[in-house]
């Protein structure tokens, strides 16, 4: 008896190691199949926002898609500029959806959807509406890292988030300020800190704040070149002194990230 006792004993030992292994990869899996869901479901919201958009005009179609150059940004201003009077809620909206989907899965493009809002819009919804876009998106892109980050992040930046880490901890009584400064600053990419941020136990407060705060300065320049775009891509604007002069202040505006970034880099250091 009792050497049976000890036959199965081992089996039953060996049976609980392998399901406490394979609990993290189960977890992670299920984080994965989440996100995949929730990225699908998004799609769906994008493809609504497209169909129920007011109808086109054939020639205008080929044009109604995300912008991945200037080209693209201007083409597709140019088309939603002619609806947006009589169905600006449907336009707004639709901008604003794409926008947040963009950020929530670091998709390259937003750009130009900022150039594209000041295209459209006046100067201060522009402003509110990127600022607010880019601040919701990078939030839900923080909230699905917190899912499965912590082992992306520490197998493939494990050095660089360890550094990270280590300086967010020095400004964790000045967390709104650094965060205004990482945005202002090409000093990490934004879809890194987006996806690094949660993993090193940055508060969403801060983040959202910090974001929405510190895309403003490239958010103003982008903005401008939307307006810019705007006047010299007019049938009917022609070569005057308001194009220089426009195109001057949006050179000068382009010079303000740069002296933030050094004042700001004075208080970091």
């Amino acid at each position: 008896m009792s050497g049976k006792a000890s036959m199965k004993t081992p089996s039953k030992l060996s049976g609980k190691k392998d399901t406490s292994t394979m609990e993290p990869s189960m977890k992670t899996k299920n984080a994965l199949f989440t996100v995949a869901g929730i990225f699908l479901v998004s799609l769906l919201g994008l493809a609504y926002v497209y169909f129920s958009f007011p109808k086109l005009e054939e020639h205008e179609k080929q044009h109604v898609k995300l912008p991945w150059d200037i080209e693209d940004a201007k083409r597709l201003g140019q088309v939603l500029d002619r609806y947006k009077d009589r169905y600006f809620t449907e336009v707004l909206s639709g901008i604003f959806i794409t926008y947040i989907f963009l950020q929530t899965f670091a998709i390259p493009g937003s750009i130009f959807l900022s150039i594209l809002c000041g295209f459209l819009f006046p100067f201060p919804i522009a402003l509110v509406l990127v600022c607010f876009c880019s601040a919701t998106g990078a939030s839900l892109c923080f909230l699905l890292s917190s899912l499965v980050g912590r082992r992306v992040v520490y197998k493939y930046w494990p050095e660089r988030a360890a550094q990270w880490a280590t300086t967010v901890k020095k400004q964790h009584d000045n967390l709104f300020n650094y965060m205004v400064f990482l945005r202002v600053t090409p000093f990490l990419p934004n879809w890194f800190i987006n996806i690094v941020a949660p993993v090193i136990d940055v508060p969403l407060k801060p983040f959202w704040l910090g974001t929405f705060f510190g895309v403003a300065p490239p958010s103003f320049v982008a903005i401008q070149t939307g307006k810019t775009l705007h006047q010299l891509s007019s049938t009917d604007a022609k070569f005057s002194w308001n194009s220089v002069v426009l195109l001057a202040v949006f050179a000068v505006l382009s010079l303000i990230p740069v002296l933030v970034k050094q004042r700001l880099r004075r208080k970091f250091e």
